[in-house]
C-alpha cells in the first residue's frame, strides 16, 4: 500500500505574521514565499487581502511568481472580503480562497449575536460566492475545537454541498486535548455526507502546548492537510510547528503518510523566518533549536560518540544540521573530553586523559561552557608531554 499524502499548508505569511512586531514587507514576503515553494509546501497562505493595501499587494505579487504551490488568501464570510481576495488571486496558477465563520456558541452569541441557522446560511453563501472566483475553496469553522460535533457536522455538510473543497477544523484557542480533537475529526469523517469530496484540515494553536500533538492526532483520524508555520510562529502561544509535524510523519509514520517537504531545508527555513521576523528560536525548540542535537551530559555524550542512535532519533543531516554537538560542561565525562581534544588535534593517552579531566572539572565549574580555545589552553598548560 502506498503512503497517503498529507498536504502541508503553510500560514507563516498570514497567521504567523499576526504576531506583534513580526510584520513583513512585500519583498520579505516574496523572499520567504519563494523559499517555502522550494521547501515543498503544498499551499502558501499569502495573507488577508482585504485587511490592508499592503496585504492585497503582497498576495497579488505572490500570485504572479509562485508557480508550483497553491496561493491562498484569507477572508471572512463577507462578500467584499471574498471579492477582494478573488481580485488579489487573479494571476495565481493555483488560487484558493479561504473563507469561513465562527461556529462555537461563544462566537455565535458574543461575536455575531446570531443563531446557528443564520451562521450556517452565511457560511453557505460565502462558499458559493467564493466559487464564482476560484474552484478551490477552503472553509474554516472558527473555534471548531469548542463547537458541538452535531452542528459542526451540519455546517460542514452544507458547505461541501455548496462546493467547498477543503474543511478546516481549527482548534482556534488551543483548548482541545489530542484525544478530543482526534474524536472530532473522526466524527466528521464518519458523519458528514459527501465528506469524500473535501479534504479535512487541521489548524491548531498552541495555547496549552498541544498544537503538534493535536495536528498529528487529526491526521490519524482522517485529516489530510495540516496548517502550520515555520518555527510555530503565530498569535499568542503560536501555531502548529511545520518542522515538528513533518519530522513526526517522517520518523513515526514512514510508509503510512508522506509529505512533499525537503526536510534538509528545515534548519535554513527556521533561520530565515527567525531573522526576517525578529523572533528568536528558543534553544530547546524541537528539530531546529540550537540544542536539538547538542549533548552535554556525560552519559549521553558517551552513548552518542559510540553510536549516534543511542540518544538521537533523527540524523541531524536530515533537517539540514551539519553534525551533532558535544558540548563541554561540568556534566561532561572523559569520553567527551577525549572526543573534543581529538577534534582539535590532541590524541590523548589514558594517562593524559586522566590528568586533563581532573583539571577540566576545575575549569568547567568556573565556566558555563568550555570552548575549544579553553580546552586547548588547558591541554597545553597542564599536559606537558604534548605542550607545544
Amino acid at each position: 500500500m502506498s503512503a497517503e499524502k498529507v498536504h502541508i499548508f503553510d500560514t507563516t505569511l498570514r497567521d504567523g505574521e499576526q504576531v506583534p512586531g513580526c510584520k513583513l514587507n512585500k519583498n520579505e514576503k516574496i523572499e520567504v514565499a519563494l523559499k517555502l515553494e522550494e521547501l515543498g509546501v503544498d499551499i502558501i497562505e499569502a495573507g488577508f487581502p482585504v485587511s490592508s493595501p499592503g496585504d492585497f499587494e503582497s498576495v497579488s505579487e505572490l500570485s504572479k511568481i509562485i508557480k508550483n504551490a497553491t496561493v491562498c488568501g484569507l477572508t471572512r464570510a463577507v462578500e467584499n472580503d471574498i471579492k477582494v481576495a478573488g481580485e488579489a488571486l487573479i494571476h495565481a496558477v493555483r488560487p484558493r480562497i479561504h473563507t469561513g465563520i465562527g461556529t462555537s456558541d461563544s462566537h455565535i452569541l458574543h461575536k455575531f449575536k446570531s443563531t446557528q441557522d443564520k451562521v450556517l446560511e452565511r457560511a453557505v453563501a460565502a462558499v458559493k460566492y467564493a466559487k464564482t472566483f476560484v474552484e478551490d475553496v477552503e472553509f474554516y469553522a472558527e473555534d471548531a475545537g469548542r463547537t458541538g460535533d452535531e452542528f459542526l457536522a451540519r455546517i460542514c455538510e452544507a458547505v461541501v454541498k455548496a462546493g467547498a473543497t477543503v474543511l478546516n477544523i481549527p482548534d482556534t484557542t488551543g483548548y482541545c486535548l489530542p484525544e478530543e480533537y482526534a474524536a472530532k475529526i473522526g466524527y466528521l469523517r464518519d458523519n458528514v455526507n459527501g465528506i469524500h469530496k473535501a479534504i479535512l484540515s487541521t489548524h491548531c494553536h498552541n495555547d496549552l502546548g498541544m498544537a503538534t500533538a493535536n495536528s498529528i492526532a487529526g491526521v490519524q483520524f482522517g485529516a489530510r492537510q495540516i496548517e502550520c508555520t515555520i518555527n510555530g510562529v503565530g498569535e499568542r502561544a503560536g501555531n502548529t510547528s511545520l518542522e515538528e509535524v513533518v519530522m513526526i510523519i517522517n520518523q513515526r509514520f514512514k510508509g503510512q503518510y508522506t509529505t512533499g517537504i525537503n526536510t534538509k531545508m528545515l534548519s535554513y527555513m527556521s533561520g530565515l523566518v527567525s531573522e526576517r521576523m525578529g523572533m528568536i528560536v528558543q534553544p530547546n525548540k524541537a528539530i531546529v533549536g540550537a540544542n536539538a542535537f547538542a549533548h552535554s551530559s556525560g552519559i549521553h555524550q558517551d552513548g552518542v560518540i559510540k553510536e549516534r542512535s543511542t540518544y538521537e532519533i533523527m540524523d541531524p543531516l536530515d533537517v539540514g544540521v551539519d553534525h551533532s554537538s558535544i558540548v563541554l560542561t561540568a556534566r561532561s565525562g572523559r569520553a567527551a573530553i577525549a572526543y573534543r581534544a581529538k577534534q582539535i588535534g590532541y590524541d590523548l593517552t589514558k594517562e593524559e586523559l586522566d590528568i586533563a579531566y581532573d583539571h577540566f572539572l576545575d575549569l568547567a565549574d568556573k565556566l558555563k561552557q568550555v570552548e575549544d580555545k579553553d580546552l586547548e589552553q588547558l591541554l597545553k598548560s597542564k599536559i606537558y608531554k604534548i605542550a607545544s
